[in-house]
C-alpha cells in the first residue's frame, strides 16, 4: 500500500475531517472539542486525534496541573490539510442537489 493512501485515509475519514475542521477554527481541549463535534464518541475522537498526532497534524499540549488539562491544535501541516479538506468539504455541501439527483437518475433506471 502506498503511504500517501494512509494519509489520504487519515485526513478524510469522517472524524478526521471534522476535527481538522473544528481545530483550524481555534484549539480545543478534549472535552471541548468533543462537544463540538455531535455524534463522535470518546474512544473515537481519541482514536482520531492520536492518529492525526502521530501523521504530523495536530499538537497535543499536556498542561501539568490539576485537574489534568490537555489542549490540541494544529501544526502548520495540519493547518494546510484542514483547509485543502474545506474546500472539499464546502464544494461537497453546494453540490448535494447535483449528486442526489444523479443518484435518483441512476436509481430510477432501475439497475
Amino acid at each position: 500500500m502506498c503511504p500517501s493512501r494512509g494519509v489520504l485515509e487519515h485526513v478524510t475519514s469522517r472524524w478526521g475531517v471534522l476535527v481538522l475542521g473544528a481545530l483550524d477554527e481555534r484549539g480545543y481541549r478534549f472535552s471541548e472539542l468533543r462537544r463540538r463535534i455531535t455524534g463522535v464518541s470518546e474512544k473515537m475522537l481519541a482514536q482520531t486525534l492520536q492518529t492525526l498526532e502521530r501523521d504530523g497534524f495536530v499538537l497535543r499540549e499536556a498542561h501539568p496541573v490539576i485537574p489534568p488539562r490537555v489542549d490540541y491544535s494544529l501544526t502548520p501541516l495540519g493547518r494546510e490539510a484542514a483547509r485543502l479538506v474545506s474546500t472539499l468539504a464546502h464544494w461537497s455541501e453546494a453540490r448535494v442537489g447535483a449528486v442526489l439527483a444523479a443518484r435518483d437518475e441512476y436509481d430510477a433506471r432501475g439497475r
